[in-house]
């Protein structure tokens, strides 16, 4: 039975865009949804690889959609790539990050001449020639390439649109190094997630519409991964993967109703 997956279930690592909400507007369903499986008693962590905007933007966000969120269940990319910084003694970077997201990282120097890191998150529409092939010089020049993920594509209101993840590996490409990556499909964000929680990783799911950065990246830290047919979801996707779901459901509302 496909509710057995969750009945020794302690924790739930979720999505957030694509699951919860699309663009600005929550999904039908979603904050009775995580009213009810918050009342379970579960643990949540909302595990994504936004890197637009920082922790305390996010969170208005989310809490202004009405999903009953708090600040510290939130585990990002981009604050992963925080604590990743941190933890290599705060070296001196150029950053490819838009302004709000910035706000997360005023503790490290900028250095627009020689760094010793280009980090490289979500960029949106601003993308150019000139800014690729800057990072693309200072990596050839010695610099490290830190990528926050590297997403494929997301979901957006009018269809599919292209994700960092092509910008990095275009310059992984052209200099031959091989980018450190922080967000999914990487095993370090869900360790954090799993950290904060206090669990292992039999203890915990991870819900997500991306079959390769959601279901295989859990599957690969441990976990087991859970996909919905939500936001950028394609049933063709799904055939053309080497990821096997351990549950395909509707949506996070199926979650809920499935838990014991």
């Amino acid at each position: 039975m496909a509710s057995s997956i969750f009945s020794n279930v302690k924790g739930l690592m979720i999505d957030l865009d694509g699951v919860l909400y699309v663009g600005g507007a929550a999904l039908s369903g979603a904050a009775d949804a995580l009213r009810r499986i918050k009342a379970r008693g579960l643990s949540c962590r909302f595990v994504t690889n936004t890197t637009t905007k920082s922790l305390a933007t996010l969170h208005a966000k989310v809490s202004a959609m009405g999903l009953p969120i708090e600040r510290g269940e939130l585990t990002t990319a981009a604050y992963a790539g925080v604590l990743r910084l941190r933890q290599l003694g705060r070296p001196r970077c150029f950053f490819i990050l838009q302004a709000d997201a910035l706000w997360d990282y005023a503790e490290f120097p900028v250095d627009e001449e020689r760094p010793e890191y280009v980090v490289v998150g979500d960029y949106g529409h601003a993308w150019d020639f000139a800014l690729v092939n800057r990072a693309f010089r200072f990596l050839m020049e010695g610099a490290e390439l830190i990528a926050l993920h590297k997403g494929r594509f997301f979901q957006v209101s009018d269809g599919l649109e292209i994700d960092t993840g092509a910008f990095v590996s275009g310059l992984e490409y052209a200099t031959g190094k091989r980018a450190e990556v922080i967000g999914k499909p990487e095993p370090a964000i869900f360790s954090l997630a799993l950290e904060s929680m206090g669990l292992e990783p039999g203890e915990a799911l991870m819900i997500g519409d991306d079959i390769l950065s959601d279901v295989g990246g859990a599957q690969r830290a441990g976990l087991k991964g859970v996909l919905t047919r939500t936001g950028k979801y394609r049933p063709g996707s799904v055939d053309a993967s080497p990821v096997t779901p351990d549950l395909i459901v509707d949506s996070i509302v199926d979650v809920a109703d499935m838990i014991p």
